[in-house]
C-alpha cells in the first residue's frame, strides 16, 4: 500500500485511512490473495473524479 509516497507492508486486519485527495495505490506483492474493502463517507459516491495518474492495465 503506498499513500502520498509512503510505502506499507499491511497484515491480515489491518486498515488504512487515505485522506481525500491522497495519492494511494495497492499491489499484491505476495501469494497470498488480498480483499480489499473500500469504505466512502458524504454524500457523493460518484467515480468522475477518479484520476488515474499510473495505470498499469491501461485504463
Amino acid at each position: 500500500m503506498t499513500i502520498n509516497g509512503v510505502v506499507s507492508s499491511p497484515s491480515a486486519g489491518d486498515s488504512f485511512d487515505i485522506p481525500a485527495g491522497a495519492l494511494h495505490r495497492i499491489a499484491n506483492v505476495g501469494d497470498n490473495d488480498v480483499v480489499f474493502i473500500e469504505v466512502q463517507t458524504g454524500t457523493y459516491f460518484g467515480e468522475d473524479d477518479i484520476e488515474r495518474l499510473e495505470d498499469d492495465f491501461g485504463r
